[in-house]
């Protein structure tokens, strides 16, 4: 299938894609733009919505896929320090393509820690301002292989996997990769993996564990009421979200985190933030109703910033 739009190139191998949209632009009224930043093995147009919410979003507002060198297979020798950095590349292109217009970040899944490193993680202060982010489907890498492996093998793998990526980055190899052999982790997600990624995202404490269930009070005092007070946040997240064990209460789990942006004097948009009922993690494969609820609630957050949204809640 087709996909009608521009490649914008931010840097000297990477690209992002703006969608053709409803509306055409020209140079007299170019449009503010939302970034959208996948998860692990997501690549350009790998997930659908972004192209439905380009064909939702009104004159003012343009989308685009931000291609990451940890895109695809890329993440697993990656890190979220890295992807910041490409990432204020792209947000500096966009700034000097489009002077005076606003920029939203949208994260899908590790794009949510992305997003995070970006605003409150090393190097914060020197990165380009945005206007807005928006996080969905944040989840916790960590607890998510604690309950989805089934078997005790399974299990026993895991452990042994983050065993040896501690062992390897005490030894001073933090960029060595971890073996093939019995490494459940790379079996299932098929990417070489160095022992820093893979702490990163199974240990409690890694540098990609933003949104584990279990944080403390503290810990994400430290993280989300971090976040500059210009920056508006919304939280999004599937109510049938596989890598959110079910046990856990989802509308109050965003409340949480809400309430620590708030407390360090950033605003949450809750009228169009919260559960989206029906939705799975990255959407694709739902039904129509469900993908359009995402939509509509990230067209308001957007257009709420220049003041055109509607506030009313999404319920």
């Amino acid at each position: 299938m087709a996909h009608s739009g521009t490649a914008h190139k931010y840097s000297v191998k990477l690209i992002a894609f703006e969608h053709a949209g409803a509306h055409s632009s020209n140079d007299e009224d170019t449009p503010n733009t939302l970034l959208w930043i996948g998860g692990l093995g997501d690549g350009l147009l790998t997930v659908q919505y972004p192209s439905t919410i380009a064909q939702s979003l009104g004159p003012d507002w343009a989308i685009a896929e931000v291609l990451l060198s940890s895109s695809y297979k890329g993440w697993g020798t990656g890190s979220l320090q890295k992807d910041a950095r490409e990432l204020a590349q792209c947000v500096e292109y966009f700034q000097m393509l489009r002077p005076g217009k606003k920029i939203v970040c949208m994260g899908h899944s590790t794009g949510c820690q992305d997003i995070m490193e970006y605003l409150v993680g090393k190097g914060h202060e020197t990165r380009p301002s945005i206007n807005g982010a928006i996080l969905q489907g944040g989840v916790s890498d960590r607890e998510a292989w604690d309950f989805l492996l089934a078997s005790e093998e399974e299990k026993q793998s895991c452990t042994a996997v983050l065993a040896e990526a501690q062992r390897l980055i005490s030894s001073g190899n933090e960029k060595d990769l971890i073996p093939r052999t019995n490494n459940i982790v790379q079996k299932e997600l098929g990417a070489p993996m160095s022992a820093y990624r893979t702490h990163s995202l199974l240990a409690k404490g890694g540098d990609d564990d933003y949104f584990s269930t279990d944080l403390s009070d503290d810990t994400l005092r430290n993280t989300f009421a971090r976040i500059p007070q210009h920056v508006k946040v919304m939280f999004l997240l599937g109510s049938e979200d596989p890598f959110v064990h079910e046990s856990t209460e989802k509308w109050a789990l965003l409340s949480r985190w809400a309430g620590f942006v708030k407390e360090g004097g950033a605003d949450v948009d809750e009228a169009h933030g919260g559960v989206v009922e029906g939705g799975h993690h990255n959407l694709d494969g739902d039904p129509e109703e469900v993908v359009g609820d995402l939509v509509k609630r990230v067209v308001g957050f957007v257009e709420g910033l220049d003041g055109s949204g509607d506030a009313e809640p999404m319920l």
